[in-house]
This record gives structure tokens, C-alpha cells and sequence, in this order.
């Protein structure tokens, strides 16, 4: 059986959690993370050295960074599925998992960080504009490319819609003003559709 760490209000380990449930694929996890600690514990640091979650334990393996792991669950798990097994048709979805980590991830940290972790005497509100703002300028992105599909991986919700819906059911719940971005919202209200997403992502933010 898999074995999971992380905490069930981050968005990385949503990720992971997503597809086991997607899946179905037994698992355990471990609340670890945040109010948690348990991730600066020697043996922790032993199997992931960042300190951060989630953390995969399956067998012999041990894998850290949320996409990697999404990745081989999917490949191991999720052939015919979540998985292409064409690699080019399979690249149209995967490029927008690292996309959503190195663009869209920083400036959203901005706005969520302020308006859900942080007091109202404690919190940055210029910090929040400016993350809304290029926010809102990546996400138009992301509209054009669901101008002619309605996924990100293509015609068929794969592994590579998994990422940003993660950070967009955050975008989406927090009390912000938001572009009129009308194929986002249309994607957006497929992915909420599906149950894995009720049970792994739409939590209450914290």
C-alpha cells in the first residue's frame, strides 16, 4: 500500500491525493506539514531532505516533489486513464503541470498566503494586488489555450489538468475580483464535476 505525507489544505499534496483518489488506488496518510510538523523529525529529513510535502512511500521507493510524484502514480496506475501513452499527446497536458509550479504558483502564494494564512493587521495588501494582478494576466493564458479543447491535456481530462485545477479551485474560492475568463470558468466547472475533486481538492482553505 502507498504511503502518503502531507497535509490536506496544500495544494501540492492535493495533487497527489487527487489521483490516488482518481485512481482508486489504496493508500494511507500521514498529516504531516504546516501545524503538523513532523517533516524537520530525523527520519522525515532521512526520506525527504527539503522538509517539505508531500512525500511517497511505495515499496523500496521514496519520492518527494508533487509532480514527480503525480507522474509515476500515473504512469504506474493510470495508463488508458490519466496517463497517455502517446508521449507527444501526453506532453500537450504535462507541459502545463510545470507551468502552473514555475508561473503561476509564486503570485498565487502572494494572494492566498495574505488573504487565508495571514490576520488582517498582518497582511501585505499590495502584495495580494500585485498577485492578483499577474494572476489574472497567466490565467488569460490558460483561457486561450481552452479556446479549441476542453481540457488542458486535450479532448479527455488527463494527468496534466491536475496541477492548475489544484490552484484554481483556490482562485475561485477566495473573495477576490476576477477576469471574465469564460473558457477558464467552462474547464474549471468540468473539472469540479468530477468526485476525486470533491474529495481531495474542495476542502475549506486554510
Amino acid at each position: 500500500m502507498l504511503t502518503i505525507w502531507g497535509r490536506t489544505n496544500s495544494v501540492n499534496v492535493k495533487k497527489v491525493l487527487w489521483a490516488v483518489h482518481e485512481l482508486e488506488v489504496p493508500h494511507e496518510r500521514i498529516d504531516a506539514g504546516g501545524a503538523f510538523g513532523l517533516v524537520n523529525d530525523a527520519e522525515y529529513r532521512a526520506m525527504n531532505p527539503n522538509g517539505l510535502v508531500p512525500l511517497l512511500k511505495d515499496g523500496d521507493l521514496v519520492l518527494w516533489e508533487s509532480n514527480a510524484i503525480l507522474r509515476y502514480l500515473c504512469a504506474k496506475f493510470g495508463a488508458g486513464s490519466l496517463w497517455a501513452e502517446d508521449p507527444a499527446e501526453r506532453a500537450i497536458g504535462d507541459k502545463w503541470m510545470d507551468w502552473a509550479t514555475s508561473n503561476l504558483a509564486g503570485p498565487y502564494r502572494d494572494v492566498f498566503w495574505n488573504l487565508v494564512r495571514m490576520t488582517p493587521e498582518t497582511r501585505d495588501d499590495a502584495a495580494v494586488e500585485r498577485g492578483r494582478t499577474a494572476c489574472s494576466a497567466l490565467l488569460a493564458r490558460v483561457d486561450q489555450a481552452l479556446a479549441d479543447k476542453p481540457y488542458l491535456s486535450g479532448e479527455t481530462f488527463r494527468m496534466g489538468d491536475i496541477p492548475l485545477a489544484c490552484f484554481a479551485y483556490g482562485w475561485y474560492e477566495m473573495p477576490i475580483e476576477r477576469p471574465h475568463l469564460p473558457n477558464l470558468d467552462a474547464w474549471y466547472a468540468r473539472v469540479r464535476e468530477r468526485p476525486a475533486f470533491a474529495t481531495a481538492v474542495a476542502v475549506p482553505l486554510t
